[in-house]
C-alpha cells in the first residue's frame, strides 16, 4: 500500500514538473563551424606551415633528398655558417661514426670513405 501511494506522488510530481526543454544557444565560435588549424595558427607556426604548404621545408623536417656522393653530386649539408661539423656512417651496418669540419667552398671528402659533402647556405626563416 505504501508503495502504491509513493508511486502516485512520483508520477504526480513528474507530470507536474514538466516543462519544455530549455533552447540550447549556439556558441559565438562554434556559429561559423570550427575553425582550422591554419586558421588559427599564429607566428612561428604559420611560418611553418605556409612554407610546408607552398612545398619547402624551413627546418629540414622532412627526409632530405638522396644524393650519390660522388663528386659531381656531392651531400649537401645545410648550415647558416661558414663550417660545420658532419658525421658520415661509412658503411650501411657500421656502428662507428666517422666525424669531420665541413668548410664553405668546394666538396669536401670523408677521410675514411671519399663519399663527398658539400656545404650550402642555409637561412632561418625567422
Amino acid at each position: 500500500m505504501a508503495a502504491r501511494l509513493l508511486l502516485r506522488s512520483a508520477f504526480r510530481a513528474s507530470a507536474v514538473s514538466r516543462t519544455a526543454p530549455a533552447q540550447v544557444l549556439p556558441r559565438g565560435m562554434a556559429a561559423g563551424g570550427i575553425p582550422t588549424d591554419e586558421e588559427q595558427a599564429t607566428g612561428l607556426e604559420k611560418v611553418i606551415m605556409t612554407a610546408m604548404k607552398e612545398g619547402s621545408d624551413p627546418y629540414s623536417m622532412m627526409k632530405p633528398k638522396d644524393y650519390a656522393g660522388s663528386k659531381a653530386d656531392p651531400h649537401m649539408v645545410p648550415s647558416i655558417t661558414n663550417k660545420r661539423i658532419v658525421g658520415c656512417v661509412c658503411e650501411e651496418d657500421n656502428t662507428a661514426v666517422v666525424w669531420f669540419w665541413l668548410h664553405q667552398g668546394e666538396a669536401q671528402r670523408c677521410p675514411s670513405c671519399g663519399s663527398h659533402y658539400k656545404l650550402v647556405a642555409h637561412e632561418l626563416p625567422h
